[in-house]
């Protein structure tokens, strides 16, 4: 069962913050797969979006990442960039970018690789262990934080820092309380 809480702002009355529970895999990919249909228009559009990824080594980042880059429509194998650092994806009318900062041992690196330029275009952006670029990043869209308790589940907080973002989740939560059948705590 999915449990919901939205957190709205005093002055917006699109949820900011979303706390869901994924009991499987295909939880996971739920998720995914609404926020991939949320964004797709935007993206397409020519609109940029960024989306930071936390938690701890096998916390999921990757896997939520892959199921969104499949629901997006990338086809073929999709690498982690743990040694690549940047892995993109071409897709028609605009391009996803998939960071893994976690090998940084210097926020600098970040600016020496000359990822300001990446960030600064349009299209995806998608970042684990953005604490590893801290102060270079730009405030993200989306922030997603995922807790292992235990090995059944993944605690799941989706976080909305712009109004795109705050959108975004907006067309998150139906969709995944579809997908559990579970109920919204306001």
């Amino acid at each position: 069962m999915t449990h919901v809480t939205i957190v709205a702002s005093p002055t917006a009355s699109v949820a900011s913050e979303v706390d869901l529970t994924w009991r499987d895999e295909s939880a996971c990919a739920a998720t995914a797969t609404a926020l991939a249909q949320a964004l797709r228009a935007g993206l397409e559009g020519g609109a940029s979006m960024v989306i930071e990824l936390h938690g701890t080594l096998g916390a999921g980042k990757t896997t939520f990442t892959r199921h969104l880059l499949r629901a997006l429509g990338v086809q073929g194998r999709i690498k982690s960039p743990s040694y690549a650092v940047v892995e993109p994806h071409e897709l028609p009318g605009h391009t996803v970018h998939h960071f893994d900062f976690y090998r940084f041992n210097d926020p600098q690196e970040w600016e020496d690789a000359g990822f300001r330029d990446l960030f600064a275009a349009p299209g995806l952006k998608l970042v684990e262990w953005p604490d590893k670029a801290a102060g270079l990043l730009p405030t993200p869209d989306l922030r997603l934080h995922l807790a292992v308790p235990d090995e059944t589940r993944r605690e799941v907080k989706l976080e909305a820092l712009s109004p795109e973002g705050r959108a975004a989740l907006s067309a998150v939560i139906p969709s995944s309380l579809a997908a559990e059948g579970g109920p919204v705590h306001a």
